[in-house]
C-alpha cells in the first residue's frame, strides 16, 4: 500500500467536511434569496422577504425609518412543484453525503480502502445533487419574480444559496479526488505487470 495514501485521504476527508459543513448550513438557514418589491413613495412600506428550503420570511419595513416593524415566517410560498422538489433533493444531498462519512469512518477504523470508492461515489451523487437544488430553487424564484400574484420584483441571492454553491465544488471535486486516490496503483515501469504491483489491503 502507498505509505502516502493515508494522508491523502485524511486531507481530502478534512476539505470534505469542510463541504459538509457548508451544506448542513445551506440546508437549514432561510437566506438562499432576497425579495423586495419596488418602492414609488418615500413614506411608503416595504416588505421585503427572504427565504430558504423551509420557509419564506417577510419583513415590513417603513422607509423613513418610523413606525413599527413587522416580521413574520411562515411556509414557504414558492411555486409548490419547485420548493418540494428542491427540499427533496437537498435532503437525498444530506443523505449521500452521511453515508459517505460513514464509509470513511469505517475505512479508517477496519482498515477496509474499498470502502473509500463508494465513499467518494456518494460523495460525488451529494455535491451533484445539491447543484440540482440550487438550480431548481434558481427557477423558482425567477418564476416567482415574473409573476403577477406577488409584489416582490427584486431579487437577490444570499449566503446561504454561496454555501450550497461551495459545498457543490468542494464535495463533487473532492468526492473525484478521492476515488483517483482510492484506485490501485497502476504499474509505473514498462516491464512491470499488474500482478508486480502493490497490492490493495
Amino acid at each position: 500500500m502507498d505509505q502516502s495514501k493515508p494522508l491523502k485521504v485524511r486531507l481530502t476527508f478534512s476539505v470534505i467536511l469542510v463541504g459538509i459543513s457548508l451544506l448542513f448550513a445551506a440546508v437549514v438557514t432561510d437566506h438562499w434569496a432576497v425579495l423586495s418589491p419596488r418602492v414609488e413613495e418615500s413614506n411608503a412600506t416595504c416588505e421585503a422577504a427572504h427565504f430558504g428550503l423551509w420557509r419564506l420570511c417577510t419583513k415590513r419595513i417603513y422607509m423613513q425609518g418610523q413606525g413599527p416593524k413587522g416580521k413574520g415566517c411562515g411556509p414557504i410560498s414558492l411555486p409548490g412543484e419547485y420548493s418540494i422538489s428542491a427540499a427533496a433533493i437537498a435532503i437525498f444531498s444530506v443523505g449521500f453525503a452521511i453515508m459517505g462519512t460513514i464509509c470513511v469512518l469505517l475505512s479508517f477504523r477496519k482498515k477496509r480502502d474499498y470502502l473509500l470508492k463508494p465513499a467518494s461515489m456518494f460523495y460525488t451523487f451529494a455535491g451533484l445533487c445539491i447543484i440540482i437544488s440550487v438550480e431548481v430553487m434558481r427557477q423558482s424564484v425567477r418564476r416567482m419574480i415574473d409573476s403577477e400574484d406577488t409584489a416582490w420584483i427584486e431579487y437577490s441571492y444570499s449566503w446561504s444559496f454561496a454555501c450550497a454553491c461551495a459545498a457543490f465544488v468542494l464535495l463533487f471535486v473532492c468526492g473525484l479526488a478521492l476515488l483517483l486516490i482510492a484506485l490501485p496503483r497502476f504499474p509505473q515501469n514498462p516491464w512491470e505487470t499488474c500482478m508486480d504491483a502493490e497490492p490493495e489491503h
